[in-house]
């Protein structure tokens, strides 16, 4: 059986000031990774220091993110050999399926399938998601988070609380953000804050400047 030998990272000896670091270490018999980990909790906190100290006020758009399951009704399995929905049949199912399983969901109603589906059969399942679901959208599971992250944006960001702030949309984050989102974002706060910045503070991209913080 091989043994699998695993380092942690530390110090850089291929760097001059790491080597020279790494020797004091070991006359101080202090392990180079408790130093990396030390460096790195001070980086942070130096971030923090220099947002504080800019006056920037953060925003994360993954607050406005709606918890909840998500699941999707693709219509290409009620489809008669995959072409065609008839109406009879389609009405069948809609009358014999337990529509309270989706009750508080957030229903995408979908078609995989290169047919033409009848409108009135995304508008006939809509009627009976309607009483349980909290939310039914008819297109693809992205169409459904662009339309949550609008209307919580709408609902909640409240920009006139920023006004004549400085602005700092973060960019990074574990909850994919439609890209919508943050132009939504940014039209509603523009009419308020001195300036919009993308990004993080130690590393942002400059989007909207006021007249008065541009002076």
């Amino acid at each position: 059986m091989k043994r699998v030998s695993r380092s942690i990272a530390g110090p850089d000896p291929t760097c001059i000031g790491d080597t020279a670091q790494i020797l004091s270490l070991k006359k101080r018999k202090i392990a180079p990774e408790f130093v990396s980990l030390h460096t790195m909790a001070s980086e942070v906190e130096e971030i923090k220091n220099k947002i504080a100290e800019s006056g920037l006020v953060s925003i994360d758009l993954k607050d406005f993110y709606l918890k909840g399951e998500r699941v999707i009704i693709d219509m290409k399995d009620h489809l008669f050999e995959g072409l065609i929905l008839k109406e009879k049949d389609f009405r069948a199912f809609v009358k014999a399926e337990d529509w309270t399983k989706y009750q508080n969901k957030f229903v995408t109603i979908t078609s995989t399938a290169d047919a033409i589906i009848p409108t009135w059969a995304y508008m006939l399942i809509t009627t009976e998601l309607q009483p349980y679901a909290k939310k039914v959208v008819c297109g693809t599971p992205e169409t459904m988070e662009t339309i949550l992250f609008h209307e919580t944006i709408a609902a909640k960001l409240q920009p006139e609380q920023y006004k004549d702030k400085r602005v700092m949309i973060k960019g990074c984050g574990d909850v994919e953000i439609p890209v919508s989102a943050f132009s939504e974002a940014t039209t509603l706060l523009k009419p308020y804050v001195k300036s919009i910045m993308y990004g993080e503070a130690c590393s942002n991209v400059p989007i909207y400047k006021s007249r008065s913080e541009s002076v």
